[in-house]
């Protein structure tokens, strides 16, 4: 089979799709336009085709025609479907205009799964195996995944899939149709930090008289900052940023309390069992000095994404193969952005794959990153995507079925000798 020149035939339909799906963004668990039309692509396909009962994903199955009653395998392909809470301003004729925005290409990532369904539908007959396609809500924070995984997608096809993929398109960092990936820990672990500091009120010019939350929680800002240097190892780093701060009415007010948010991030195991009590620590080290009281909330958000050694090798092999040595890149260190798509990974050996969508022309290191109100993508690599999603499938049945006939071999060839 031919899966890019297929793929490329379907490149007008899946922009199309992108950018309907790019005009009116869904942000959360319900995304009830979004299902709407992801179903109505998949619709005529030869599916098995299921909803969400907590979330409006989609699931579907494809029974491959030369898969083994007793030894298929399932492969499992993730595309994640919501936006974000962010207005657009990239001035596009079809950006969205109701106060979200799909600024981290969940919509090509929609579209790019799509195409892999009709690639693997036109050539069913050759899947050594079954497919499983999760579209799934909710994984800005809302832990979507998690839940498709609790209500069974993972069984979508009668058995446990034996391997996964999911794939994510990047505003920057990398040129328009590289793609990327490490084995172990590509993405980071993430917690929310919530810090409310209570004080006592007073007159602004007279601040002896209160016990001030703000130069307190100003102290402990900076001071987190220290504590990362002289509490974790560099060369296995964490990163903390504040970026949520809330105090005070007016300029001359002491107010009682102040409050600020951060997100934390970490690359290993160890690291992130360490990091809630170092937090809490310096807070509460500085409230004391400071004649304050602190309420702190360490609250785990995702794990670690991290990749399979051989599943990872096999995804750079399959990309090499389909697209050229020249499109794929093995990169050095993890990404410090955190994925829900790692609840999939802690169950089943898989790999994340990243691709470049850096519009023509932009310089990748100076684009609009993913999540910025100006992000955009070239949706020119979804045949790209489209074809990658479709050969891992194919591919790692094909694998399978070929493993397996060879184990089957030696067990003959070993009887024999025995006999």
């Amino acid at each position: 089979m031919n899966l890019l020149d297929d793929a490329r035939a379907l490149q007008g339909d899946l922009v199309q799709l992108r950018r309907v799906l790019h005009r009116e963004p869904e942000v959360g668990l319900d995304l009830p336009r979004t299902q709407e039309r992801v179903l109505e692509a998949l619709d005529g396909l030869p599916l098995e085709i299921s909803t969400g009962t907590n979330t409006t994903s989609v699931s579907t199955v494809l029974r491959g025609g030369k898969r083994s009653v007793d030894a298929a395998q399932t492969v499992l392909l993730r595309a994640d479907m919501d936006g974000l809470p962010v207005t657009e301003q990239t001035g596009l004729d079809f950006a969205a205009q109701n106060g979200a925005m799909h600024g981290c290409g969940h919509d090509l990532h929609t579209a790019a799964l799509v195409g892999a369904a009709q690639l693997l539908s036109r050539h069913r007959d050759q899947l050594a195996g079954d497919v499983v396609l999760m579209f799934q809500p909710g994984e800005e924070g809302w832990d979507g995944a998690k839940v498709m995984v609790d209500e069974g997608v993972l069984d979508a096809a009668g058995r446990r899939a034996d391997t996964a993929y999911g794939m994510h398109v990047f505003s920057c960092q990398k040129p328009q149709g590289r793609f990327f990936s490490k084995a172990g820990t590509l993405l980071a672990a993430s917690y929310k930090l919530t810090v409310t500091v209570r004080g006592a009120g007073g007159h602004g010019s007279s601040p002896s008289t209160a016990r001030d939350p703000i130069t307190a929680m100003a102290e402990m800002i900076t001071s987190l900052q220290t504590m990362i240097t002289r509490t974790f190892d560099v060369f296995d780093p964490v990163v903390v940023t504040v970026a949520n701060v809330q105090a005070g009415s007016r300029h001359n007010i002491i107010p009682d309390d102040a409050r600020f948010e951060a997100t934390v991030r970490c690359y290993s195991p160890a690291t992130y069992e360490k990091v809630p009590a170092a937090l809490r620590r310096v807070l509460e080290g500085v409230a004391s000095a400071q004649r304050v009281e602190v309420d702190v909330t360490v609250a785990p958000e995702f794990p670690m994404t991290i990749n399979d050694v051989d599943e990872v090798a096999f995804g750079a092999e399959v990309v090499s193969d389909l697209m050229g040595e020249d499109r794929y890149e093995t990169v050095t260190h993890p990404m410090a952005g955190s994925e829900d798509f790692s609840y999939v990974l802690q169950e089943v050996p898989g790999a994340f794959i990243g691709l470049g969508a850096c519009m023509p022309g932009a310089d990748p290191a100076a684009a609009p990153m993913n999540h910025s109100p100006r992000a955009q993508f070239d949706d020119a690599v979804l045949a790209d995507a489209a074809t990658i999603y479709a050969g891992l499938a194919v591919r790692r049945l094909d694998k399978a079925r070929l493993d397996n006939a060879r184990l089957d071999s030696a067990a003959v060839a070993a009887g024999s000798d025995a006999r």
